[in-house]
């Protein structure tokens, strides 16, 4: 009998592969890559599913659902990880029933990433398997063998999946659901209770189920032996296993499907058969050093890069340099001559406006993480300081003090932090903002509250409600006056003038200034208004339009006009206005006005 096929992205195999598997609980919170797993499970009958505040709690809401005796999932991307590693690392002490597989979204070169940790490394630190799939199919496979072999070893397991196979499509073989149910809670404290003296003897337990789970990986199928007759064998996983067969058909090649614990005995064996063992691994070199603490002996980023995505071509150039092969076969891919464009604010996007106010005023401003991270980059260039998400709070602070310590008292200090990003964890810092200070320190802190968490794909926030009946309704202004709070404004940054001066004047003050914005992010709610135009009879060509950094602007030559004149694209205007608020002589107007 034929099984149903589909071609699903890596992100949509994770869900299916879920839900066959009778998993019941999905959590997460929203990053590149794996945002849309969360979107996929929520088409599924049977399957609960949120965004949750933060990765911590999504992560807190996984444990209580496994110790409630279901399988869940729980979906964040690499970063991610680094929010929930405190109730990680006493969880993954714990005996569990349910299956529990935590997905980490790696990302290697960084796509669209602050940094490029290998959660192999914080997966290993906490004592749980990894597994590492190559395409589509073994995506929605490895959820199912993980969350089998999550509730044989009673252990929760990590799946490491990266930005090339979230995003990458392939055919996937389709089952049906099968219904898997464990033992309801039973309230134990020597199992769910991690404190002394109870933790005591899962110390021994988590070692002895990571050297049990390597022997059964010694026969585990997803560990596959490729035999082509080389004396070099290549142990790899993910994406460069199709990489390097692209490149190397003819060589030896042990795939790993679980990355740790590695199944030891077998390699041991095998690199009795080999002169030498080579290993492809992205980022870190993580299999390669398992195999070293084992006294195994092997090669690997002495050849190939510790950064980056490992592609056909550059790991074909560390064959040749480790002399496996002899002659290139892949092309190196030709630059052309495209002008690089780098990321803009969308059109009618609220941001806009506050960060050109910003520019102009030539004050230091600290950014944060979501769509206004934008604004350190060309052509608007306004922070100068970006760490990760909700630390802009922590660093103003900090860098006031400093600066006022330097006699620098009478240098104004911006921060800037996003709604989504406040409620992940920037309350913590408003909380913290005021503590031990005079009250005179002058700091200006602009939530740019527009309604959503923008740079993912547009989940809602805990105030969404009031917009589209999705997220909760927290009002972030009630939350900053409750936390004592009492110089807090709001402002709308499409009545341009008004929001300037509102900024300003805050700049100027001294004490901690809050504003907050309040347009709607213009992609996630389509919004879409009467466009403009520009008059360039009128226009004097001086590019202060154009400094808003907004896509449908631009200059161009016009007939019979030998200066060059800005222009609106009005396919792209949205009608936000801002264009014509900011123009000196008032060339530009609404389209059909006269």
């Amino acid at each position: 009998m034929n099984k149903e096929k589909s071609i699903l992205s890596g992100n949509q195999a994770v869900a299916r592969g879920f839900y066959e598997a009778g998993g019941v609980v999905a959590t997460s919170y929203p990053g590149s890559p794996t945002v849309e797993i969360i979107d996929t499970v929520k088409e599924f009958d049977g399957v609960y599913a949120e965004f949750s505040t933060n990765e911590k709690v999504a992560l807190e809401a996984g444990i209580g659902s496994c110790f409630g005796g279901v399988r869940t999932m729980v979906v964040m991307k690499h970063v991610g990880v680094n929010i929930c590693m405190d109730p990680l690392m006493t969880f993954t002490q714990a005996p569990i029933d349910a299956g529990f597989m935590l997905v980490s979204g790696d990302d290697p070169g960084m796509a669209s990433s602050q940094n490029e940790q290998d959660n192999r490394i914080l997966a290993k630190f906490a004592n749980m398997a990894v597994f590492d799939p190559s395409d589509s199919q073994e995506s929605k496979d490895f959820v199912k063998v993980g969350l089998d072999i999550s509730e044989q070893f009673k252990m929760p397991v990590m799946m490491r999946i990266t930005s090339r196979i979230c995003h990458g499509r392939s055919v996937v073989e389709l089952d049906d659901r099968v219904e898997k149910m464990g033992p309801e809670f039973t309230g134990d404290p020597t199992k769910y209770c991690m404190l002394p003296p109870h933790t005591f003897k899962h110390q021994h337990t988590m070692k002895q189920r990571i050297e049990d789970l390597s022997k059964f990986a010694n026969n585990l199928e997803i560990n596959k032996l490729e035999k082509k007759g080389s004396d070099t064998l290549i142990i790899t996983s993910g994406i460069c296993y199709y990489n390097l067969r692209e490149v190397c058909p003819d060589v030896d090649v042990l795939k790993l499907g679980m990355v740790y614990p590695l199944p030891i005995d077998k390699i041991r064996e095998l690199s009795k058969e080999y002169s030498r063992i080579v290993v492809i691994e992205e980022m870190m070199p993580f299999i390669e050093n398992e195999l070293k603490i084992h006294g195994i002996d092997c090669v690997g980023k002495e050849f190939f890069s510790f950064t980056g995505e490992l592609h056909s071509e550059i790991i074909e150039e560390g064959l040749l340099k480790a002399g496996i092969i002899k002659e290139r076969r892949v092309k190196n891919p030709e630059q052309d001559d495209t002008t690089p464009r780098g990321p803009l604010f969308c059109p009618g996007c609220p941001h806009r406006p506050v960060f050109d106010i910003l520019k102009k005023s030539k004050v230091t401003v600290i950014g944060d993480i979501g769509c206004y991270t934008m604004g350190l980059l060309y052509p608007m260039e306004v922070l100068k300081a970006n760490i990760s998400m909700g630390a802009s709070l922590g660093m103003v602070k900090g860098m006031r003090i400093a600066m006022d310590k330097r006699g620098e008292q009478d240098k104004p200090l911006v921060g800037v932090i996003g709604d989504g990003t406040f409620f992940h964890s920037g309350m913590t810092g408003f909380a913290n903002l005021k503590y031990q200070l005079n009250g005179d320190e002058n700091i200006t802190m602009i939530v740019l509250d527009n309604g959503t968490t923008g740079m993912t794909g547009g989940q809602p926030t805990a105030e969404s409600y009031h917009l589209d009946n999705l997220g909760q309704d927290i009002s972030v202004e009630q939350l900053i006056r409750d936390m004592g709070f009492d110089d807090v404004q709001k402002i709308d940054q499409f009545n341009y003038k008004e929001a300037k001066k509102t900024i300003n004047d805050a700049i100027k003050r001294k004490g901690i200034s809050v504003i907050i914005t309040s347009r709607p992010c213009a992609l996630r709610y389509k919004i879409k208004e009467t466009p403009f135009e520009v008059d360039p009879e009128i226009c004097i060509g001086c590019r202060t339009c154009i400094k808003t950094n907004c896509p449908p602007l631009r200059m161009k030559k016009y007939d019979g006009i030998e200066k060059l004149k800005s222009s609106i694209d009005e396919n792209q205007c949205v009608g936000c206005s801002i264009c014509a608020q900011v123009c000196p002589v008032g060339a530009i107007k609404r389209k059909g006005s006269k």
